[in-house]
């Protein structure tokens, strides 16, 4: 039996883990031992580590390390603290894994790996290769890459960045498209009245998703961004529904909290939602005319959706992206008038991450590899 960890430290690499996981839970040739850390643990953040025992899953482990500020110290000390507690994890627990899984880039998953050097444990690390100049993510991304041994990458350009960044000769690269598209394919999404019976928000109405992050990397100009967001959904308020996901823990993030929380007080029309899950998030996505905001989720899910997407700033700079994802800067009049324009607007090409059961191509990898030692 192949002894497989799943390091999960936020509802976003959870949500694109969900079909490796189910994958990996209903065959008898692996053990499945997920470690759950981050904002997973964190009441301000959904405590979404209730969505992992929902679904089924029985943690192996929890891992306390975060902090509640947002400052670059509290970043840092946050990216120390995981190390450190992962040291001891790892101490205790390196026999326990044949193999463990990571994902994306955030810092709090880059400390997890890095603590895993020493003792050896062989990385599997899902989205690497991709590129995000405006996210300080870029780093932590390729840190992980450096630091696993197999590579589970969405796109043949993602392969060729890896196979440069790794400089070694017969790295490990498997191209399996995203994850994430998966769940697409295989999830029931909720109707509007049982959505809105869940959440008191009511998708019949014409609805703008809103996700924004921080920028990680000129993050002082974050109070500036936040004011221009304001302006532009208040006007948008006036003619939309705006449903807004709130921010994850990154430096600054508070700024947009705050911003998000006055809207949703002053506009009965601007909800906020600090954590849909998965099926209800796509829900959303799905019957809203339109995305706007920085994450990853527009880059890559919203195509399968037929939206158009508002990408704001820098945050994903350099990340592929297909042609109903449209690149604009933190200034409200463009906001607006793009957003009214693309809301009235389907998209009708296709998914550029898109490829057919990636968690079953995972899943063989792994499987070959370990049978030529059994």
């Amino acid at each position: 039996m192949i002894r497989v960890g799943v390091l999960t430290s936020s509802r976003a690499d959870y949500g694109i883990y969900l079909p490796l996981l189910k994958t990996l839970r209903k065959d008898d040739e692996f053990e499945l031992k997920i470690i759950v850390f981050g904002t997973h643990l964190s009441k301000i953040h959904g405590y979404t580590l209730n969505e992992i025992i929902e679904d089924g899953f029985s943690p192996f482990s929890l891992v306390e390390s975060m902090l509640i500020g947002d400052s670059p110290n509290a970043i840092a000390t946050g990216y120390a603290l995981t190390a450190l507690k992962f040291a001891d994890f790892w101490k205790e627990n390196q026999k326990e894994f044949d193999l463990v899984f990571s994902l994306g880039d955030r810092f709090e998953m880059a400390a997890a790996v890095a603590a895993s050097l020493p003792y050896q444990l062989k990385i599997a690390h899902l989205h690497g290769g991709e590129t995000t100049l405006g996210a300080i993510d870029n780093v932590y991304r390729h840190s992980i890459s450096l630091s696993s041994y197999f590579h589970f990458v969405s796109t043949e350009v993602f392969k060729s960045r890896l196979i440069q960044l790794l400089e070694i000769d017969e790295p490990k690269i498997y191209n399996i498209g995203s994850l994430s598209l998966e769940n697409m394919s295989n999830m029931a999404f909720l109707s509007i009245s049982d959505f809105k019976e869940k959440w008191g928000i009511d998708l019949s109405l014409e609805t703008i998703l809103v996700t924004i992050h921080p920028e990680t990397v000129d993050f002082e100009m974050n109070a500036s961004f936040s004011k221009q967001v304001a302006i532009a959904l208040e006007y948008l308020a006036s003619e939309f529904q705006i449903v807004i996901t709130m921010p994850n823990a990154d430096t600054s993030g508070m700024i947009f909290r705050s911003t998000f929380e006055m809207l949703a007080k002053k506009y009965s029309r601007i909800k906020i939602v600090e954590n849909f899950g998965t099926q209800s998030y796509f829900t959303c996505m799905r019957y809203s005319k339109l995305i706007i905001g920085n994450s990853s989720s527009g880059i890559i899910e919203a195509a399968t959706f037929n939206k158009y997407v508002l990408n704001l700033g820098e945050r994903q700079k350099g990340r592929l992206a297909g042609d109903n994802v449209i690149h604009l800067p933190f200034e409200s009049k463009r906001i607006i008038d793009l957003a009214k324009y693309y809301s009235k607007k389907e998209f009708q090409g296709p998914n550029i991450y898109f490829q057919p059961s990636p968690s079953e191509k995972i899943s063989r990898v792994i499987k070959a590899y370990y049978a030529n030692f059994s």
